[in-house]
């Protein structure tokens, strides 16, 4: 079998440490180098994501300049690994240009494996979290649009459009069900856009939106002086479909009186007018959409079964946002340069305590919810990168559901155990330091990196 595990280049000259480091990576494949040389060597031959440096290298143990020429090496050979450099006492200064220079973070000799461990963690987190960011950019097909304004690049997405593409050229009624936000709407777009009858019109009413007493009308239209101020007759939305697309959003509203209208409708491909007498030819397809159980309203008899089997000649199934691996990111990247271009320029990306966030939510409004908290994010953020604390979302309820993954999770569970050690010694930063197994230095980077109040 091959060894999965991911890999971690040490380069460090002094075998002691190099056998205390050995012996503190077993989840990781580990790799040693003892200088430059050996260093790029191994880069080149096992390409590993993080890589931890120390400076004082031979032959300039005393100095920097051998580390800065092996930070400088590995950056241009493969300019997304993660270097965490080594900084001895009084060196901090040298750290911190090695982090101008393009290194990820530092650690503080003597070593606290510990901290140095939850370090490595964080850069194998963050470097898969933009690893994922880029494969999404590159697969996502004409930047994630399919039936021309959908936006996905998750399988079980992508399976729904191919469905709804293959069933357009037919001339059968569908019905979609799913959430509220998941995209039905655009999913009926699509379809009667890939369709013969796309040059016709594409009709859509949401039905929950309409009081029950003026359904009927808007649906089949009425004849002069039918209902109170109808001054001429006018056709309903059934008829101004001619040739197009019908899309009946939330069917499910639909009274039952009315559901008898319809069913007729679909079995004779006629209609009357409110107030009329004389049946009206409509070629029409129709499309419909609920978020609603139809099969518990049938039983319920709330809905017609026969109108059911009218409707759901094929029906396809929208599968939630937190079920869509990869969407909330592609989602949100699109919402974050719409919304940014008019309301926030200087905004460009996502931090990865953001990205984290956006992966784990369950996203219970789905589309919706996430094209709104990204507008209030674009609006609330300072600097270039919007945050999880931009975002608004509450994080004791961000790892409640099947949506969370395993990068996601590492994030998070840093977040709580740091707010639960600060609340637990009253807001003491040593004493929370202590708590954790961190140093007091260590946890104010995280404070900042997770923008947390100390």
């Amino acid at each position: 079998m091959s060894d999965t595990r991911p890999k971690l280049l040490i380069v460090e000259d002094d075998p002691g440490l190099q056998r205390q480091l050995r012996w503190a990576y077993e989840d990781y494949r580990l790799f040693i180098a003892g200088d430059r040389e050996e260093a790029i060597e191994m880069l080149r031959a096992e390409a590993p994501d993080v890589v931890t440096l120390d400076l004082g290298l031979p032959p300039d143990r005393d100095g920097t300049s051998e580390g800065f020429a092996t930070l400088a090496e590995i950056l241009r050979i493969k300019p997304d690994t993660k270097v965490i450099v080594a900084s001895g006492h009084g060196a901090r200064e040298s750290a911190l240009d090695a982090i101008a220079g393009g290194a990820y973070d530092f650690y503080q000799k003597p070593v606290d494996i510990d901290e140095l461990g939850l370090i490595v963690r964080r850069a194998f987190h963050v470097h898969a979290l933009e690893r994922e960011n880029a494969r999404l950019a590159e697969t996502a097909p004409e930047d994630g649009r399919v039936l021309g304004r959908l936006i996905t690049s998750a399988p079980e997405m992508m399976k729904v459009a191919r469905t709804v593409e293959r069933v357009a050229s037919a001339n059968v009624s569908v019905l979609l069900l799913g959430a509220s936000g998941t995209g039905k709407a655009l999913l009926a777009q699509g379809l009667h856009d890939a369709s013969p009858r796309r040059d016709g019109p594409f009709v859509a009413i949401n039905c929950a939106a309409i009081p029950e007493n003026l359904l009927e009308s808007e649906l089949f239209g009425y004849e002069e002086g039918a209902v109170a101020g109808a001054a001429r007759t006018t056709p309903g939305k059934i008829e101004q479909a001619q040739g197009g697309t019908l899309f009946l959003d939330e069917v499910g509203e639909i009274p039952l009186a009315l559901q008898v209208k319809l069913l007729r409708f679909l079995q004779d491909r006629t209609i009357e007018r409110v107030g009329g007498s004389e049946p009206v030819a409509v070629d029409t397809r129709m499309v419909c959409a609920t978020h609603q159980d139809l099969d518990a309203m049938i039983v319920g008899g709330s809905f017609r079964e026969d109108l059911y089997y009218r409707l759901a000649e094929i029906v396809v199934r929208v599968p939630a946002l937190k079920d869509r691996p990869g969407d909330p990111a592609l989602l949100a990247r699109h919402f974050l340069t719409r919304f940014a271009r008019d309301m926030n320029p200087q905004v460009k990306g996502f931090a990865p305590d953001a990205l984290a966030a956006l992966d784990a939510w369950a996203w219970p409004g789905n589309v919706r919810e996430l094209e709104n908290r990204m507008k209030r994010a674009v609006i609330m953020a300072d600097g270039k990168l919007v945050t999880a604390a931009d975002l608004d979302l509450d994080e004791d309820r961000i790892d409640g559901g099947e949506a969370v993954n395993l990068k996601a999770a590492r994030e998070m569970a840093d977040r709580r155990a740091i707010r639960r050690a600060i609340a637990r010694t009253d807001g003491n930063i040593s004493g929370a330091a202590k708590m954790l197994g961190i140093s007091r230095p260590t946890l104010y980077d995280l404070l900042k990196q997770y923008q947390m109040q100390g």
